[in-house]
């Protein structure tokens, strides 16, 4: 399976368990900390907003990056997170599409295009769909609605802990890291954002 069929297939599962719930079961926590389920929700609309403004820089050449600021981001999040749940709804699933056609657009010769990451890491064009993969298939179990990680395919959860590892050794968060994803120890290392 391609990252682009895991985007898809994540995207698929993210929007059906938001479909699926209740209105009243979006002020109810998710896995992460001090977040709803409308923060959450709101968190995914605008990761595709700003990941649409990278596929942008991509085509165009005209560097867009994804936010101003982490000041940005945390105020849409929260902004969104006040909206009716209807509106958070269509609002999610409209740019998800809208992603997906700009991916689709996106010619050729524009996949290797640099882009820069809110993390400021600088990568081709490609890895995109990769961080929209990542987003919606770990969200759509921290979204704590009947999810879990055995439900998304082996190979992309392999893909996500290869990934994850990589990037925290790469910060220093080696034996410990690597020990917790073993099984190893009983607590957890502050790994902090990891995106």
């Amino acid at each position: 399976m391609s990252r682009r069929d895991w985007m898809d297939e994540g995207t698929r599962l993210v929007l059906r368990v938001i479909g699926e719930l209740p209105d009243g079961a979006f002020d109810a926590p998710t896995l992460l900390p001090g977040w709803t389920r409308r923060h959450l929700v709101a968190h995914l609309h605008y990761n595709a907003e700003a990941l649409r403004r990278l596929v942008s820089w991509a085509r165009t050449g005209v560097e867009s990056r994804m936010y101003a600021g982490t000041g940005q981001r945390n105020a849409e999040i929260e902004a969104g997170a006040h909206l009716p749940v209807p509106e958070l709804r269509r609002l999610v699933r409209g740019s998800a599409d809208a992603l997906a056609a700009d991916l689709d657009a996106l010619p050729a010769g524009a996949w290797s295009n640099e882009v820069v990451t809110a993390q400021g890491r600088t990568v081709p064009a490609t890895e995109i769909v990769w961080m929209r993969t990542r987003e919606v298939a770990v969200h759509a179990v921290d979204l704590g609605a009947g999810v879990d990680f055995a439900d998304l395919p082996a190979d992309l959860v392999r893909a996500l802990i290869d990934d994850t590892l990589t990037r925290r050794i790469a910060q220093g968060h080696g034996p410990a890291l690597a020990s917790w994803f073993t099984g190893r120890t009983a607590q957890a290392p502050d790994l902090g954002p990891w995106l």
